[in-house]
């Protein structure tokens, strides 16, 4: 054989062909090597895995679901609890000595609530409770009361 029958069109072609088929092959196993990574070994079939995912994110967005209804109904709860808290000691009568009276305000997220007020005597212990709307009594408050108030509202 020489060299210009080796060369000749047919021959051509099929070497071509040949390293065509090979770089195919290559390629071909390189992909395969990475679809079995992420097919787990390659054990699942495309069509099961992708049901797998849809059921799955139909779970979680059922879940989600709930856990919204959940917050939402927490949210509401939670504009009713205390959350604002305010508390002054104070000295109303010069003779006792020190700040063993005091005043605290327990408040919601409207405002709403109450203050006791607790006044140390050497003789007794007062205490007074006062509702609380909006920020405001309907009844007179003591400048304590209101301190505590504002101490209160403030976050202070």
């Amino acid at each position: 054989m020489s060299i210009e029958d080796f060369f000749n069109y047919q021959n051509i072609i099929f070497i071509g062909l040949f390293v065509l088929i090979c770089i195919c092959l290559f390629f071909n196993l390189k992909q395969k090597k990475r679809l079995d990574l992420f097919f787990e070994g390659g054990g699942k079939d495309v069509e099961k895995l992708l049901k797998e995912q849809i059921q799955k994110t139909q779970n979680f967005d059922q879940d989600l679901k709930q856990v919204l209804e959940r917050i939402s109904k927490l949210e509401n709860i939670s504009q009713k609890t205390f959350q604002k808290i305010g508390m002054i000691r104070f000295n109303p009568f010069k003779e006792v000595g020190g700040d063993q009276s005091f005043c605290i305000v327990l408040l919601d997220a409207d405002n709403n609530g109450f203050v006791i007020s607790s006044h140390f005597t050497r003789e007794a212990n007062r205490v007074y409770s006062k509702e609380i709307k909006n920020g405001k009594s309907s009844y007179s408050l003591s400048n304590e009361e209101r301190k505590a108030i504002e101490k209160a509202i403030s976050g202070a």
